[in-house]
Formats: structure tokens, sequence, C-alpha cells
């Protein structure tokens, strides 16, 4: 049986760990905030390019910090 793998955008830790709210990135990046939901919930099927170096230069991170393969649960 393989596993199921998923791609994780780990906002969610970063924001914490930076104290940032979502309202704060979406005005400070001009984001629009059901575009950054669906990130924040890895409801994405693709990554802008662009958005990933603007995401990685604003939390000060390299792209491995940003996105990490995961397990998907089965139900």
């Amino acid at each position: 049986m393989v596993k199921m793998k998923y791609l994780h955008m780990r906002l969610p830790e970063l924001l914490k760990e930076k104290g940032i709210s979502r309202t704060k990135i979406c005005k400070d990046l001009d984001l629009q905030r059901t575009n950054l939901n669906r990130y924040y919930r890895d409801e994405f099927q693709r990554i802008d390019a662009s958005l990933a170096v603007r995401l990685c230069e604003y939390l000060d991170c390299d792209i491995c910090d940003l996105l990490e393969i995961k397990d998907k649960e089965e139900n």
C-alpha cells in the first residue's frame, strides 16, 4: 500500500512563531485573504512561485522552511 503524500505550506506555524496575523501579512504583501487562506489550510493545487519568494522574504525563511511534504491522514 502506497501512502499518499501532500505538500504542506507551513504558514500557520511560521505566522505563530513570528507573531504575525493573517490580516497583517495580507495587508503588507497586498494579498487577498481568500487566497492566503487556501495556502494556510493546504487547499491549493498550485503554488505561485513569485508569491513563495515574497513569503520567504517577508518571513525571513528559506523555501524548505515554508514547504514540506507530509503523509496524508487516511480515514
